[in-house]
């Protein structure tokens, strides 16, 4: 059996939430999952402890639990590669090799090659 470790929708329409759980890979995604791992809360808010008026984005994770089921072979989706190499628990599945190239913005395509300079 294959596991994943994948989001799981919650909330209203328009004001998503999210759970991380770990699930196997062909149930639905809102059926009953092996373990729920976290929340995530994809809506910017602003920091309470924080008066610089940043937003950011709520991710609560057990890395405990997550570390394990990674050890023993869960895989997560792409998004949530992304949200585990921003805590540093997985590394990052894409990166910028080439140093003179900046990274593309969010919402951007990534170049596969590198353009010459004119």
């Amino acid at each position: 059996m294959v596991l994943k470790i994948r989001l799981a929708r919650f909330g209203r329409r328009n004001a998503p939430f999210y759970n991380i759980v770990v699930a196997h890979a062909r149930t639905a995604r809102n059926d009953r999952p092996l373990e729920v791992l976290g929340t995530y809360d994809p809506i910017p808010k602003p920091d309470p402890y924080d008066n610089s008026g940043r937003l950011h984005k709520d991710i609560k994770l057990d890395t405990l639990r997550t570390k394990y089921w990674i050890g023993v072979g869960a895989q997560p989706t792409d998004t949530m590669w992304r949200l585990l190499s921003m805590l540093g628990i997985v590394e990052p599945k894409y990166r910028n090799t080439d140093p003179r190239t900046p990274p593309p913005l969010p919402g951007q395509p990534r170049d596969t090659k590198p353009q010459a300079p004119q």
